[in-house]
């Protein structure tokens, strides 16, 4: 693909293009699906960007996971922007492998986590609290699809994909305050305002 126009002026009406060419309300429950998903591609962009608080070695590992979601992320926009009606010959779409690959990797940064006893708060580094942030948009992202799937027909995988991914952000948040040797914030239902003293 190449872009040599940044603006075309054909959405200043409220519509888009969708990748078989048809035009869709940009407030459409498709055009919300992807558009999240590249929201959170965004968000991903800004926890690679903020790896100081962790080994170079971690920071290469992380970078190495997160770079390889962000293309998928990108290959599931596509998936999301073209009604399955009109996919072309070797279009690459989310699958089963992709999913298993994701529990892998979740099943590997478990290993070296103690068992949650108590809920955890965003928090304790800057990497942690943007790695809940992707989380809570992907969380966002996945309220869409199904949202979608109610109406159109969408690959189902891509709804597998992002429950399983919002996992991994969560236990990735934790992994980075373990190799951080941070503490992990944790909610206590009595330290709420009314606690406060003022």
């Amino acid at each position: 693909m190449r872009v040599t126009k940044v603006y075309t002026r054909t959405g200043d009406k409220g519509t888009t293009a969708l990748a078989d060419g048809s035009r869709i309300g940009k407030d459409s429950l498709r055009l919300e699906s992807y558009g999240t998903i590249d929201e959170l591609n965004s968000v991903i962009g800004i926890c690679l960007q903020n790896t100081q608080e962790i080994s170079e070695e971690q920071a290469l590992q992380i970078n190495y996971w997160l770079s390889a979601i962000q293309n998928d992320l990108f290959n599931l926009g596509s998936d999301l922007a073209t009604p399955i009606a009109s996919r072309w010959k070797n279009m690459i779409l989310i699958n089963e492998a992709d999913i298993l690959q994701l529990e892998k990797l979740i099943d590997y940064c478990q290993l070296s986590l103690e068992p949650l006893k108590e809920f955890v708060l965003p928090g304790g580094t800057l990497l942690n609290s943007y790695l809940h942030f992707a989380r809570t948009v992907c969380r966002r992202a996945e309220r869409f699809i199904v949202s979608l799937a109610k109406e159109e027909e969408i690959n189902n995988f891509a709804l597998i994909y992002i429950n399983r991914l919002s996992d991994l952000f969560f236990v990735l948040a934790r992994w980075v305050q373990r190799v951080s040797a941070k503490s992990e914030m944790t909610w206590n239902k009595s330290l709420g305002v009314r606690s406060l003293k003022i």
